[in-house]
């Protein structure tokens, strides 16, 4: 099991430092050119790709869940035991906060950075949100965002799915989701990629990224829900 845990440590580490450093890039640095929508494309595109070849490289040794919410999908659809739930749950935070620290590390490299102007690709809402979207908005909108990322990871990894496209179609679906979602909360819609940016930055980003745990963790047990309605007898089969 030490492997398994290593792979999720390392997967999110490398998920945290490509997707956040290409936002911090984008929206930090301004190298988005003054265009919200070059910032959001490439953003999206760093943490679709990124995930597409974690899938594929580490799928085979842990799923490459890299992401509480998907844990918590497969813990309740009935693909893993509570105690590697827990194990990879403490392995996928700690990569998330070593990604962000190596990232900051990097930047801190620069003497144009600055955490207080810069940031670290935090997710945020009201004033933290491109469009000021609040609190109760950003809720919703991660449960719906993470839901329907987990419900496809679950699907494409069912018994009776395409295992070749699964990472493809994960790492696809992860881009359609940024491609929404960074202009209404930054997207967290996994809660070790949104807690290791906020515990560097502080302030405003810490103190809202409860809701960017709390929501993504919901939407993956409903997910998990959906899916067991849905592919009961498949599954079975």
């Amino acid at each position: 099991m030490a492997r398994k845990y290593f792979a999720e440590f390392l997967g999110t580490a490398v998920l945290v430092f490509f997707g956040v450093g290409l936002a911090t890039l984008m929206f930090g640095f301004g190298f988005d050119g003054g265009s919200v929508a070059a910032g959001v494309v490439a953003t999206a595109l760093a943490f679709g790709l990124t995930l597409m070849g974690l899938a594929y490289v580490l799928g085979p040794i842990s799923g490459a869940h890299v992401n509480p919410a998907v844990t918590i999908g497969a813990l309740l659809a009935g693909r893993l035991s509570l105690k590697d739930a827990v194990g990879y749950w403490v392995a996928q935070f700690a990569g998330g906060i070593a990604g962000a620290l190596v990232l900051w590390t990097i930047f801190e490299q620069s003497p144009e950075y600055h955490t207080s102007t810069q940031g670290l690709g935090t997710d945020g809402y009201g004033k933290a949100s491109l469009v000021h979207l609040n609190v109760g908005g950003a809720f919703l909108v991660e449960v719906i965002l993470t839901a329907f990322f987990v419900f496809v990871i679950l699907g494409v990894t069912s018994k009776v799915a395409n295992a070749a496209t699964a990472g493809m179609v994960i790492g696809l679906t992860l881009t359609v989701i940024h491609l929404i979602g960074i202009p209404l909360t930054g997207t967290s819609v996994n809660p070790a990629r949104s807690l290791g940016p906020a515990l560097i930055v502080g302030g405003v980003a810490l103190s809202q990224v409860w809701l960017f745990i709390v929501a993504p963790l919901i939407g993956g047990a409903l997910a998990a829900l959906l899916h067991r309605v849905i592919y009961a007898d498949l599954e079975k089969a």
